[in-house]
């Protein structure tokens, strides 16, 4: 077996998640055996500088890896740019990598998910991204791990000939997709997922992610994902740059290793109908929503 990918971790401007991230990170079984990039962007203004400094002071002790480096930007490249050339540069010298952002607790067991996978799929084109994320699913009877359609961006890993089909440009994407095409990407219409790319084309977002789950999507790829999560997501406190106040998506991580991967390399029907379900249902009533959205108006 190859010896551990290496990880990216992506952070900016918040020195507590970013302790949690790192705290939990090192607790898992291989972070000894494991090689940490940290990618810390440069202040995009005066307001942020503090706490940009206050991150990069942090992460001058960090132990319990085989290596750190952290690479601090000058500038402000955004969290898109930033993951793009982070991820680019060491899947090109690594051909693997695990990639972290700043507000992400894991199980003990994610670095080694994130690693058996990599080898178990690392010859398998079809296979395009591993996810450590999953929806808090109700009736969740489904095996220790599996294939889906889109690529989840919480707690993610790939390798560096999945990664050179990544495609960044949006009319090129775009122009790809027919009526048929939308609809399936977008979970049968259940998730915002094409909105996404519209809203990414009118300047209304800057996300990454979408276009990987997009160009993944087109190229006939599969995402692994676990049954239960491995990853929680704590930005959903108003601290993040794309994070509202959000609790729809909070999960409990899996406690245990999982040791069963699919053989298989076709989409899970089950897995998928389980998830498309929630989709439907995640917002729930339209009293639950109002109440949500008037929480988010006065924690605003």
């Amino acid at each position: 077996m190859q010896s551990p990918a290496p990880i990216a971790l992506f952070v900016y401007n918040r020195p507590k998640h970013t302790e949690r991230t790192l705290k939990f990170l090192m607790q898992n079984e291989l972070a000894a055996e494991s090689r940490l990039f940290i990618f810390s962007d440069g202040y995009k203004s005066a307001a942020d500088e503090t706490s940009v400094l206050e991150v990069r002071e942090l992460l001058k002790n960090i132990e319990g890896f085989k290596s750190v480096e952290v690479i601090e930007r000058k500038e402000n490249m955004g969290l898109a740019n930033s993951v793009i050339a982070g991820v680019s540069r060491l899947v090109k010298d690594y051909k693997q990598v695990i990639v972290f952002e700043d507000d992400l607790i894991s199980s003990p067991y994610t670095l080694s998910y994130f690693n058996d996978a990599l080898e178990r799929y690392r010859n398998e084109e079809k296979v395009m991204h591993i996810g450590a994320y999953m929806y808090p699913l109700k009736e969740n009877n489904l095996p220790e791990s599996f294939f889906y359609r889109a690529a989840t961006s919480w707690g993610w890993a790939t390798w560096d000939r999945a990664w050179q089909h990544f495609e960044s440009d949006i009319d090129l994407l775009i122009s790809r997709f027919d009526a048929k095409k939308k609809e399936t990407f977008s979970i049968d219409g259940k998730m915002n997922f094409w909105k996404q790319i519209q809203d990414f084309k009118k300047g209304r977002n800057n996300s990454w992610a979408i276009r990987w789950y997009a160009s993944i999507f087109l190229k006939g790829g599969l995402t692994l994902n676990p049954a239960h999560s491995l990853v929680n997501n704590i930005g959903h406190d108003g601290s993040g740059i794309h994070s509202g106040i959000n609790d729809i998506y909070n999960v409990v991580i899996n406690p245990k290793p999982i040791r069963n991967f699919p053989s298989e390399l076709k989409e899970n029907q089950e897995a998928y109908k389980v998830i498309k379900d929630f989709l439907s249902t995640r917002k729930g009533s339209l009293w639950q929503r109002i109440r949500r959205f008037i929480h988010q108006r006065l924690a605003g």
